[in-house]
């Protein structure tokens, strides 16, 4: 395989580099459309072994079953859940979104190879089992782990495994909403983290690829079909930037409660793959009295789509499914909050659209509006992902009327809940465990750039012997504020700044007396040509100082530049922009084995 992309590469030609990438992303797009209808059979066959079949939706086959019935498929579910995710890959545990964008930001997107088959197995069961779930993470770790998986096989370079990672995402997920857009901002926004030019190329290709294998092999129609619902009157806008208030709430209740009862199942003193168990129990005595939380539960946004849920249950069913996702993911069950955050805000947004249209009925739609727009706002609340969350919600319904109040309530969501907790129900996970993703990002570039690309080569340096007044002339008539100081030899001996002599320069007398070696600091922080800019920043926040002197690697005295912070962030800031303009693609060419 490897051979083969090595003959394919030209690396004296821009666009084959273009080329090549393009040509892995349609391959990824087609294994990551295959992953996602592979996962949906997996479902169908394991709600099939749990729950028997039924001529009629899911919920309504459910709903017929004995109390035993709805009780005993979760705790079975977990029982086999909890061993193989422990045992296995316990990177599966829960969504799978956060450790695929730890992989991306703080592993150069490598991703363990099983998880893509331990992935798909672990959320077809917990979902499948009635565990309260979504598959939408699932499947974006999965198509990840394809994306790494195929990089891992053809050795690329780390730029192109985050790019080849991003790709894998955006198919799962286009390939499981009918989605191309949103699957493509989904994978910008969240998992790469930014919106390079350079990496849109190819993630649309993957997007694009994966929808259409989607579409052949299940037919292209929206997630949901709703009617066309419109914005009734413009004085209805106030009422959806409410929603939107309202929807930030309940997206930051979620993510805590979330939390909280992972924190909870961690302080039971039992093992640990038996806790999946213990919360599919749980879930399961809620599901004998309300089944609608079993599974993704789209048949019951459905019915609160199109009005049929009284507003009394869909406000119960807000928090009882805040409270079974919490147990199914929280107890060490495996699959996503995407489901779960469209379930909370079509039921959020449906209770809110029932009071105000009984209210205002002249200016307003029904609830069924306020329940689409709600999905959205949740969604963007609990990912602080707005862009994505609006265009999902746009391709899932096919209803660009309700577009205007679906921005506005997505974005009033998402700044309320980002106000209340600046991490998004993804990246808390990570902070949690001490793993700060925007730092990782930011190293990732620092680590990339050598010290020998941003240093200044022209040294301002002092001689030892330098009397104190013509130091101080030295420093007005300079820009730095700390120097270099170098012996008879040329070679450097210590280092000087202006707070050593700032108190001894204005006594008189002294400017004659006292020369730079009396004053300077032997013990000099130094640095080399090929360390990166990562490890420069850390010397410099060690001491706090402005400037490192650049020194030969073969002899730690003499020196061939200066560092300062500014030198730095130049560099950094310039790295920045080259990865948004440029081609982004890593390497230009296959260099020591590698793509």
């Amino acid at each position: 395989m490897q051979k083969i992309f090595k003959n394919i590469s030209l690396p004296h030609l821009n666009v084959s580099e273009h080329a090549v990438m393009i040509f892995m992303a349609i391959i990824v797009g087609v294994l990551g459309g295959y992953g996602a209808i592979a996962f949906r059979l997996f479902i169908r066959f394991s709600q099939s072994a749990f729950f028997g079949t039924g001529g009629t939706s899911f919920l309504d086959h459910v709903m017929a079953l004995p109390w035993y019935a709805k009780l005993i498929p979760p705790v079975i579910g977990g029982l086999l859940v909890g061993p193989i995710v422990y045992f296995f890959a316990r990177e599966a545990r829960g969504p799978g979104v956060s450790e695929t964008i730890e992989a991306v930001a703080m592993r150069g997107g490598l991703i363990r190879k099983r998880v893509f088959l331990v992935k798909i197995l672990t959320s077809a069961i917990s979902i499948g089992s009635g565990g309260s779930a979504g598959r939408e993470g699932p499947i974006v770790q999965i198509g990840s782990a394809i994306g790494s998986l195929f990089g891992q096989i053809t050795r690329v370079s780390a730029d192109r495994m985050r790019t080849l990672v991003g790709c894998g995402a955006a198919a799962g997920i286009a390939a499981t909403f009918n989605a191309p857009i949103a699957g493509v901002m989904f994978a910008m926004e969240i998992i790469i983290g930014n919106y390079g030019i350079a990496t849109f190329s190819p993630i649309i290709i993957s997007s694009v690829t994966a929808t259409v294998i989607s579409r052949i092999h299940l037919g292209d129609y929206p997630a949901f079909l709703v009617p066309h619902y419109n914005l009734v009157s413009p004085l209805e806008l106030p009422f959806y930037m409410l929603l939107g208030i309202v929807a930030g709430v309940v997206g930051v209740l979620f993510t805590t409660l979330l939390y909280k009862t992972e924190d909870l199942f961690d302080m039971i003193k039992i093992p640990e793959y038996t806790k999946a168990a213990v919360g599919g129990l749980m879930v399961g005595t809620i599901g004998i009295f309300l089944p609608y939380i079993y599974g993704v539960g789209y048949d019951t946004i459905s019915l609160a789509l199109w009005g049929n849920l009284a507003w009394y249950m869909l406000i119960i069913l807000v928090f009882v499914k805040i409270i079974a996702t919490s147990l199914t993911i929280g107890s060490g069950g495996s699959g996503g909050i995407f489901a779960p955050s469209l379930f909370i805000g079509a039921m959020a947004g449906g209770a809110f659209g029932h009071f105000i249209h009984q209210l205002f009925p002249a200016i307003t739609a029904s609830s069924g509006a306020y329940c689409l727009v709600g999905m959205g706002a949740v969604l963007a609340a609990t990912t602080h992902g707005p862009i994505h969350a609006i265009l999902i919600i746009f391709e899932m319904t096919g209803n660009y009327k309700i577009i205007v109040p679906l921005m506005l309530s997505c974005i009033i969501g998402y700044v309320i809940a980002s106000h209340i907790n600046r991490e998004s129900i993804f990246t808390l996970k990570l902070v949690r465990r001490g793993v700060d993703i925007k730092a990782g990002r930011d190293a990732n570039i620092m680590k990339s750039l050598l010290v020998k690309g941003a240093m200044t080569r022209e040294v301002s340096t002092v001689s030892e012997n330098m009397h104190l007044n013509k130091l101080l002339k030295h420093t007005f008539s300079s820009k730095h504020s700390s120097f270099p100081v170098v012996g008879h030899d040329g070679l450097l001996s210590g280092i000087v700044t202006f707070q050593d002599f700032k108190e001894v320069v204005f006594e008189e007398g002294l400017g004659d007396l006292i020369v730079v070696k009396d004053i300077s600091i032997p013990n000099v922080i130094t640095i080399t040509e090929n360390e990166s800019l990562d490890e420069a920043l850390k010397k410099i926040g060690l001491k706090n100082i402005e400037q490192l002197p650049v020194v030969d690697e073969n002899n730690p005295r003499k020196i061939v530049g200066i560092l300062s912070r500014r030198d730095i962030f130049s560099a950094y800031n310039k790295a920045l922009i080259d990865r948004s303009l440029t081609t982004g693609l890593g390497e230009k060419g296959p260099k020591k084995g590698r793509l």
